[in-house]
Protein backbone atom coordinates (compact mmCIF):
# COMPACT_ATOMS: atom_id res chain seq x y z
CA UNK A 1 0.00 0.00 0.00
CA UNK A 2 1.75 3.56 -0.87
CA UNK A 3 2.29 5.66 1.85
CA UNK A 4 1.04 9.53 1.61
CA UNK A 5 4.11 12.05 1.44
CA UNK A 6 4.32 13.98 4.83
CA UNK A 7 3.65 17.33 5.54
CA UNK A 8 6.50 20.45 5.17
CA UNK A 9 6.68 22.48 8.20
CA UNK A 10 5.85 26.20 8.29
CA UNK A 11 9.23 27.70 9.68
CA UNK A 12 8.88 30.73 11.71
CA UNK A 13 10.88 34.02 11.31
CA UNK A 14 12.62 35.34 14.05
CA UNK A 15 10.81 38.42 14.21
CA UNK A 16 7.14 37.23 14.39
CA UNK A 17 8.45 34.79 17.55
CA UNK A 18 9.78 38.07 19.11
CA UNK A 19 6.19 39.84 18.85
CA UNK A 20 4.69 36.45 20.25
CA UNK A 21 6.46 36.73 23.24
CA UNK A 22 6.22 40.67 23.99
CA UNK A 23 2.31 40.22 23.98
CA UNK A 24 2.23 37.43 26.49
CA UNK A 25 5.15 39.46 29.21
CA UNK A 26 2.38 42.60 28.01
CA UNK A 27 -0.60 40.76 29.30
CA UNK A 28 0.89 38.96 32.08
CA UNK A 29 1.98 42.07 33.92
CA UNK A 30 0.72 41.59 37.74
CA UNK A 31 -2.49 43.74 39.10
CA UNK A 32 -1.52 46.85 41.37
CA UNK A 33 -1.47 46.11 44.84
CA UNK A 34 -4.53 47.83 45.93
CA UNK A 35 -6.54 45.48 43.01
CA UNK A 36 -7.03 42.54 46.10
CA UNK A 37 -8.00 44.45 48.93
CA UNK A 38 -10.82 46.41 47.01
CA UNK A 39 -12.06 42.88 45.32
CA UNK A 40 -12.19 41.05 48.84
CA UNK A 41 -13.63 44.17 50.48
CA UNK A 42 -16.79 44.72 48.02
CA UNK A 43 -17.44 40.50 48.48
CA UNK A 44 -17.83 41.14 52.03
CA UNK A 45 -19.26 44.52 51.96
CA UNK A 46 -22.30 43.11 50.02
CA UNK A 47 -22.06 40.05 52.53
CA UNK A 48 -22.37 42.19 55.11
CA UNK A 49 -25.23 44.15 53.59
CA UNK A 50 -27.21 41.43 53.65
CA UNK A 51 -26.71 39.54 56.78
CA UNK A 52 -27.62 43.44 58.10
CA UNK A 53 -30.46 43.39 56.34
CA UNK A 54 -31.26 39.57 57.44
CA UNK A 55 -30.51 40.22 61.26
CA UNK A 56 -32.32 43.45 61.78
CA UNK A 57 -35.74 42.03 60.66
CA UNK A 58 -35.46 44.27 57.13
CA UNK A 59 -35.03 47.47 58.62
CA UNK A 60 -31.77 48.49 58.02
CA UNK A 61 -29.52 49.06 55.65
CA UNK A 62 -32.18 50.77 53.52
CA UNK A 63 -35.88 49.04 54.76
CA UNK A 64 -38.68 49.74 56.52
CA UNK A 65 -37.04 51.87 59.52
CA UNK A 66 -37.07 55.02 57.37
CA UNK A 67 -40.03 54.94 57.08
CA UNK A 68 -41.04 58.34 58.81
CA UNK A 69 -37.85 59.96 58.33
CA UNK A 70 -37.36 59.89 54.28
CA UNK A 71 -39.57 57.56 52.69
CA UNK A 72 -37.77 57.69 49.22
CA UNK A 73 -35.15 55.42 50.58
CA UNK A 74 -37.11 52.87 52.04
CA UNK A 75 -36.09 49.51 49.28
CA UNK A 76 -37.65 46.86 51.47
CA UNK A 77 -36.46 43.45 49.57
CA UNK A 78 -34.34 45.22 46.94
CA UNK A 79 -31.38 45.43 49.89
CA UNK A 80 -31.45 41.87 48.65
CA UNK A 81 -30.51 42.68 45.63
CA UNK A 82 -28.25 45.63 46.09
CA UNK A 83 -26.16 43.09 48.48
CA UNK A 84 -25.61 40.67 45.76
CA UNK A 85 -24.91 43.76 43.12
CA UNK A 86 -21.80 44.55 45.02
CA UNK A 87 -20.33 40.96 45.69
CA UNK A 88 -21.32 40.43 41.84
CA UNK A 89 -18.66 43.16 41.74
CA UNK A 90 -16.24 41.77 43.66
CA UNK A 91 -16.45 37.92 41.77
CA UNK A 92 -16.20 39.58 38.31
CA UNK A 93 -13.15 42.05 39.58
CA UNK A 94 -11.78 38.27 41.09
CA UNK A 95 -11.67 36.84 37.26
CA UNK A 96 -9.25 39.45 36.13
CA UNK A 97 -7.05 38.91 39.25
CA UNK A 98 -3.53 37.35 38.51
Amino acid sequence: MPESSTRKKKSVKPSEAANATSQRTDAAEPNPSWFAPVMFGFMLLGLIWIICFYVTGAQYPLGSGLNNVAPALNLGNWNILIGFGVMMVGFVMSTRWK
